[in-house]
């Protein structure tokens, strides 16, 4: 017997998982996110302990950020500048290969959740798709012409800047680098900044969602007029918030104004702007899906 790892790496949590896919998930386990050497030795731990027994055929690992994806650098595989306390310039990818012996792929925590989608999920036989999540942060990432989204570095989709109307919106915003950028405007931090409760706390009626589909629908409209994809899956806590995909739907409907006469978005909007199929569940299975990669590329 023999599978995949995936590691999904998250500023809150990591979560490691062994299988194939979302059938054939053999173990499972999440644990905060402390300092690096307890955190990553921990993953290692559950990966050593399932080689003991099985074959272990490769990792895959999705990390917030930012990090380092360009392999002829020195700091390749590494977090690089985060915010997190404690995390700044720490090896991540070289640290798996070498304590595990096994290929070990590499990429963002939002592009590797665009590839379990991709994979077994809402855009499974896309050539070209965006994945947007909306938690605690909003990350971005997908896959243009069958190619994970890179480039000088990766997507940074939760920093565009949107436009603000402060005498209708005088919250400053919550991104302690940007202020007011899509993340600052739309995450759950600035939900809690601007409202003094959090998300789950808010009732569906409440004019906070009103606001929040708006500055959804122009991050949105942003990445429709410039990347074309072909659907728009979004997971994220926030977007567990039932009435919020179709006020988002029909912002962005006003804002594109009819721009783009394409049927896919003037008569289907309800499956151009979907929900993640894979739920919660995106980015450790995406993955194992980068893992399963890793070993093709070998070949």
């Amino acid at each position: 017997m023999s599978a995949y790892g995936g590691v999904e790496a998250g500023g809150t949590k990591f979560v490691c998982a062994i299988g194939s896919g979302p059938d054939k998930l053999e173990t499972e386990i999440s644990f905060a996110t402390t300092t690096p050497r307890e955190t990553i030795d921990q993953a290692l731990a559950f990966f050593r302990e399932y080689q003991q027994r099985k074959e272990l055929l490769a990792v895959g690992v999705g990390s917030f950020g930012p990090v380092d994806l360009n392999p002829v650098s020195p700091t390749f595989g590494y977090i690089t500048t985060t915010p997190k306390p404690g995390w700044v310039n720490t090896e991540l990818l070289g640290r798996i290969r070498r304590a595990l012996g096994v290929p070990v792929g590499f990429d963002t925590d939002v592009n590797v959740a665009a590839l379990g989608e991709a994979t077994w999920g809402a855009a499974k036989g896309l050539e070209t798709f965006a994945y947007v999540t909306v938690g605690t942060g909003i990350g971005g990432g997908g896959i243009v012409n069958g190619r994970l989204m890179h480039g000088l570095l990766h997507p940074e989709i939760g920093h565009m800047r949107l436009p603000h109307d402060f005498d209708d919106d005088p919250y400053r915003g919550a991104c302690s680098v940007h202020g007011d950028c899509f993340e600052g405007l739309a995450a759950g931090p600035a939900l809690l900044g601007r409202w003094g409760r959090s998300a789950e706390e808010l009732a569906p009626d409440h004019p906070a969602w009103s606001l929040e589909a708006h500055y959804l629908a122009l991050g949105l409209t942003n990445l429709i007029l410039t990347l074309s994809p072909q659907r728009i899956v979004m997971g994220g806590g926030i977007m567990k918030q039932t009435t919020l995909f179709q006020m988002v739907r029909r912002n962005v409907l006003q804002l594109l104004n009819g721009y783009l006469q394409v049927p896919t978005i003037l008569e289907q909007i309800d499956q151009y702007i979907v929900p993640a199929e894979l739920g919660d569940r995106s980015g450790v299975l995406g993955a194992m899906a980068l893992a399963q990669k890793a070993v093709a590329n070998l070949r």
